[in-house]
């Protein structure tokens, strides 16, 4: 414990330092950090190749090259924008992350008291936490607790500038459960293309031409509360700015059949990627599982 906190007290002011810089400086930053960590460091290059080769079996080597690199651009770029996430003001991130159909957010918003929103590690999801500040219910988001307990705290603070609750994954089926019984307006928000473990899976879904092990749970929720389903699509228009949309997955969750709506997000999804892979989190190890003919003759990791 006392680890941690020296930890915390000798990185948190680099990090409130590194912050509050512009983002001309910071991209700068970057760029240097893109230098390491794509020709030095060789930073889980076999594991987004091996991911690319998978989903793009069509494309040449000097192909999937150039989207590696410019992956590793991006994901540079995500990573100073998580940081300057700490001191951002709440107009500033509105006018970097614009939501382009407000009307029918706010039509959406009115016929339903509560919603959950299906999103992924595509462009810059950090940044989501804003959309709260454009909604009248309150916001819930799961994420994964940092080990160390003083650094979790100060995500946790921060986010909460945004309207945002945050509540650990692990948590957030009871925590969705005691504010149904309070009644609460709630926007519940969710990354769901995590894959989990296939002793766990309940549905595998289509995902670039092989069956995937996917993650249920969102579904289960609407179905289980009968809440409407959104999902997110998010475009970067050029660094450091970004659009969303909001798209209606159901509004009647119990009239679709099981796991229609997870497989209709998965296919949004890949659509998305197609049109410009190089946005996706490829540093995962997103085919650790998977199956089907198909699978048989793709690279493996």
């Amino acid at each position: 414990m006392i680890i941690q906190l020296l930890v915390y007290i000798l990185i948190y002011p680099v990090i409130v330092l590194i912050s509050i810089l512009p983002f001309r400086i910071l991209y700068m930053v970057s760029d240097l950090l893109y230098l390491l960590l794509y020709y030095v460091f060789d930073y889980r290059k076999k594991v987004v190749m091996g991911n690319l080769l998978i989903a793009f079996p069509e494309k040449s080597k000097e192909e999937l090259t150039v989207i590696m690199k410019k992956f590793y651009s991006h994901f540079l770029d995500i990573f100073m924008e998580m940081i300057k996430t700490f001191s951002i003001s709440n107009e500033e991130i509105l006018e970097r992350f614009k939501l382009t159909n407000p009307e029918e957010l706010d039509a959406f918003m009115g016929r339903h008291k509560n919603v959950l929103l299906m999103s992924s590690h595509y462009a810059n999801f950090e940044w989501l936490f804003s959309l709260n500040l454009r909604v009248d219910h309150h916001g819930f988001a799961a994420y994964k607790k940092v080990k160390n307990k003083y650094f979790n705290n100060y995500i946790v603070r921060s986010r909460s500038r945004f309207n945002t609750t945050l509540v650990p994954t692990k948590e957030m089926i009871a925590a969705l459960g005691e504010n149904d019984k309070k009644n609460m307006s709630s926007i519940y928000g969710m990354l769901v293309d995590q894959a989990p473990k296939p002793g766990k899976t309940y549905h595998w879904s289509n995902f670039f031409g092989v069956e995937v092990p996917v993650i249920t749970g969102t579904e289960m929720l609407s179905k289980k509360y009968d809440y409407a389903v959104m999902y997110i699509e998010t475009t970067k228009v050029k660094r450091g700015f970004y659009e969303t949309k909001m798209e209606v997955l159901s509004e009647n969750p119990r009239d679709v059949p099981d796991f229609g709506i997870t497989d209709l997000f998965m296919k949004k999804l890949e659509a998305k990627i197609r049109k410009e892979p190089e946005y996706y989190f490829w540093t995962h190890k997103r085919f650790k599982y998977m199956r089907s003919a198909e699978a048989k003759n793709k690279p493996s990791q």
